[in-house]
Order: structure tokens, then sequence, then C-alpha cells
């Protein structure tokens, strides 16, 4: 074949031949694994290249259609991950930056007296490191690495275990009602789930010797931590104070239309949906996405038997438990004195005074810093689209589009518009502050149109596009990044839960809201 002795390929085929196989199978599969990896790579350079010889759309900047087809690249090389997808959003990022005016920078911008181009392209590129809900992520990782180094999530889990632990299913349906108990206090749904829920289940599936970045992720750990990631999506619609976007929109519903919505009427004009959602949505990932393991008796014995082994509370985990109802305590009540980011930073500090954790856990925390960096520089990418006026143009042409529409197709025309474009969004708040005012003024323009019922089908689908993508909502990195969920599933399960909120959103909401407030 060709091989020198003792390599690695001739002694596969020497293996291969022993077992009466043949070195075309090796060489076979190694041709497939070789075009697969071409294919990612390529891909995203020939989406990028088409859109960029394609003429600018009428209307738009050069820099901003420019812009464009590097972040639709981006999404493609996120999907196909042919380098891990922090690598591929901060070479996007990087890339823009360096050539700034030509994918950032106007003319008028370059012209301007005292514009310095290359400050304002570093000061660019590093916006989204500056992002709160970035550094609450990192939170969220920080505390994680609390729970296990003090055995503390490790005991809670074991708890969950010996209760519930028989059946897979009953253990989704108990991640769902604790984000469900947190939701209406904690307007932060990355401090809800990715720094509470999280830690604690990130401490179940190995218990099934289920581990991440490995087959036996799908043993357990794959459906709990997808289970998880939608539940608080779902919450985060169902309550007007469970995500911060949500109190942000009615600020600008009151400026832009005039029009006051109460918690109880949000509340209400979504409780079908969300009800149902909360009772059907394990089981229908447990479906969709079947766990491995689905009953087990024995482990919940076996757990009983290590909680008698772990003793009582250790002084550390006694800490731990302090500093985590601080959090929550801060994250509910004090949200007019401390963000919920920085509240995150205070416990940590606290964390490596009281010595809960050390300093090298912090430093040596690859997970979270590999996922600070790709979503930071994702939130980056996401504010160009908007500072380039690529968002402004879309709006505008979409106001074209509904011209003589009746009210009902402009709800249902609207409503998908504005759901499907957080895909161009690594930020609820961003999409909101970037979205909803372009959106409410399309509507405003449509004879006959009740801007009560369009506010609120609009509003309340906040938490759910949350589901679409792996940056969709600032937990959403957390899960991506536990190992449990390859972007490959993630995109395609975001997609069809993505898809199926959207329709229960029209046929289920919209005419409820229109008999309530029509």
């Amino acid at each position: 074949m060709g091989e020198l002795p003792g390599s690695a390929a001739w002694c596969a085929c020497t293996r291969q031949r022993a077992e009466g196989d043949h070195c075309r199978d090796y060489a076979s599969q190694q041709t497939g694994i070789f075009m697969k990896s071409a294919i990612s790579f390529l891909l995203p350079v020939i989406t990028a290249s088409v859109l960029l010889l394609l003429p600018v759309p009428q209307g738009l900047s050069p820099q901003a259609w420019h812009f464009f087809a590097i972040f639709a690249a981006t999404i493609v090389g996120l999907i196909l991950e042919p380098l891990p997808g922090a690598v591929v959003s901060l070479a996007a990022t990087v890339l823009i930056a360096v050539f700034s005016p030509y994918f950032l920078f106007s003319p008028a911008e370059l012209e301007a007296p005292g514009f310095n181009m290359p400050v304002q392209a570093f000061k660019w590129a590093v916006t989204g490191f500056a992002d709160a809900t970035v550094w609450l992520i990192i939170g969220a990782f920080m505390f994680a690495a609390g729970y296990k180094k003090t055995r503390f999530g490790e005991r809670l889990a074991l708890i969950l275990v010996k209760y519930l632990g028989k059946r897979t299913l009953t253990l989704g349906y108990a991640v769902t009602f604790a984000d469900l108990a947190l939701a209406p206090f904690t307007p932060s749904n990355t401090a809800r789930s990715g720094g509470t829920i999280y830690p604690i289940i990130a401490n179940l599936p190995p218990l099934y010797d289920s581990r991440p970045n490995s087959a036996s992720a799908r043993k357990i750990g794959s459906y709990l931590m997808w289970v998880a990631i939608t539940a608080t999506c779902i919450t985060s619609s169902l309550f007007m104070t469970a995500l911060a976007p949500n109190i942000l929109s009615l600020g600008l519903i009151k400026k832009a239309v005039g029009l006051d919505i109460s918690w109880a009427a949000w509340f209400v004009s979504f409780l079908p949906l969300g009800a149902l959602l909360l009772l059907a949505m394990p089981l229908l990932v447990y479906w969709i996405y079947p766990p491995g393991v689905k009953y087990n008796e024995e482990v919940p014995r076996w757990a009983e038997q290590q909680l008698q082994a772990l003793g009582s509370l250790s002084r550390k985990e006694i800490l731990l438990l302090a500093l985590v109802i601080l959090a929550l305590v801060l994250w509910i009540f004090a949200t007019n004195w401390l963000v919920p980011a920085m509240a995150a930073l205070l416990v940590i500090v606290l964390m490596l005074i009281s010595g809960v954790l050390e300093w090298e856990d912090i430093t040596g925390n690859k997970a979270a810093w590999n996922t600070f960096i790709w979503f930071a520089t994702l939130v980056t990418l996401a504010a160009g689209l908007a500072k380039t006026g690529f968002i402004a143009w879309l709006g505008a042409k979409g106001g074209l589009l509904l011209q003589g529409s009746s009210p009902f197709t402009a709800i249902i025309i609207l409503t998908i518009a504005f759901y499907l474009l957080h895909y161009l969004f690594a930020s609820t708040t961003a999409h909101t502050m970037a979205l909803l005012p372009a959106i409410l003024a399309i509507g405003q323009a449509v004879p006959g149109i009740n801007m009560q019922v369009l506010c609120l089908v609009l509003v309340t689908s906040l938490g759910l596009m949350g589901i679409l993508t792996p940056y969709g909502t600032g937990p959403s990195p957390v899960y991506y990044g536990s190992g449990y969920l390859p972007a490959r599933d993630y995109w395609r399960l975001g997609a069809i839960f993505g898809l199926l909120f959207l329709f229960l959103q029209l046929t289920i909401i919209y005419p409820w809201v229109n008999m309530l407030f029509g």
C-alpha cells in the first residue's frame, strides 16, 4: 500500500488484514473525514464570496451589505464548525475590524474631523467584552465550579436522583418546575438558569455515566440540558419579570404606541401556551431527542448510599449555599442597585475570599473563557448589523411589503419576521432595542390594526425565540458549552422547537389575545 513500516497507517492496515479487512476501508474513511472537513471550511467562504459579489441592494450602504456577508458566513461556520465556534466568531470580528473601511465605516465617518479609524475599529471589536450578559455567563460557569469543588452540586443532584431518578422523564419535569419556581422573581434568565439551575443539573449526567463531549452524552446529559434551556425560554415568555428585555419592551411600547401593559395582562395573554408547553415540553423532548437511559432502579438506591457517605454539610458547602442565596436575593431585589452581572462578580469575589474557590479555579476554567470569547464576539457582530444600518434597512423594506395588507395578514407577517430575525442577534436586549420600534412603526401604518394585540403577540415571543440558536439568549452559551449538546444537534433542535413555538404563538396566542383585547 506504500505505507512506511512502523507508521500509524501501516500498523492500522496490518491490524485490519489480520482481522480479514482491507486497507481500502481505512483509506475511504480517512478520505470521507477529509472531504467533510474541507466542505466545512469551504462553505462559509463560498457564502461570503457569493454575497460580496452580488450587487448591493438599493437603499443599503456597501458597508452594511459587506458586513452582512461576513455575518452570514459566520453563521454557516458556527453550524458546520470547521473550527471551534469561538475561533470562527473571533476571526470574523478581527477580519471586519482590520478592513473596517470596507465592512464597517461609511465614507462620511472616515472623513469626519478627528475620526481615528484604527482606534474606533478596535473599540468596536471589543464592544461585546463589556456586555453585562457576557459577564453573567462567566458568573454562571464560576458558580458551577463552586458547586463542583465543594461537592454541594453533587449533593443536590443525588437528592434529585434519590427521589426522582428512577425515570429520566421525571428528572426533566423536576428541572422544568425548578426554573418555573424561580422565573417570576428573577429578571435575568442567565442568572436563573445558567447561574442556578445549570450548576446543579451539571452534576446529574455523570451519575448515569453520561459524559460531555462523548458518545455517552446522549445517555441522559443531552436530554437534561435541552430540557433546561427550553424550560427557561418558556418561562421567560410566561412572566413579564422573567426576562429583562420584557421590561425594556414595555418602555418602548409606551413611547411608540402610548400603551401600558400590566403584569397580569402579560401573564394572562401567554398563559394558555405557557401552561401547555410546561406540561408537554419534557415529554416532547423525550420523544424527539430521546435519552439512552430511561429507567433505572439501581441508581436511586446508589444515590441514597452516596448521600450517606457524603455525611453532613461541610463548612465550604454551607458557605457556598449562603453565597448562592445572596446571589438570588441580589438578582431578585437589588436590580436598582446592582445589575445581575455585577452581583455575580461580587459573589465570585466572596467565593475567592472565603476559600470556596481558588484563583486557579477561575483562570483554569477553559469552558468559561472559551464561551466568554465566543459570545462576546457574537454580541459585537450582531451589534454591527445595527451600526451599519442593515437592520433599519430591513425594517423599511418590511414596511413596503405590507402596503395594502389586512390587519390579520400584517400581524402574522410582522410576528414571523420579528421572531425569525432573532437569528441575526446574539442578545434579546439588542433584538428588542433594534427591531421592536421598527416593527411597531410598520404596524401603525396598517389601517385598522389593533396595536394592543400586535404588541402582546410580539413581546410574549421574546423568551421563546431564544431557543433558535446557541447564542439566542443568555443561558444558551452555557448549555451549548456544557459538552452535552453538539453544534449540529443544537441547531437542528433549535429549528424544530423554534418553528413549533412560532406556530403555536400564531395559532394559540394570537387568537386568544385577539379574543381578550380585540
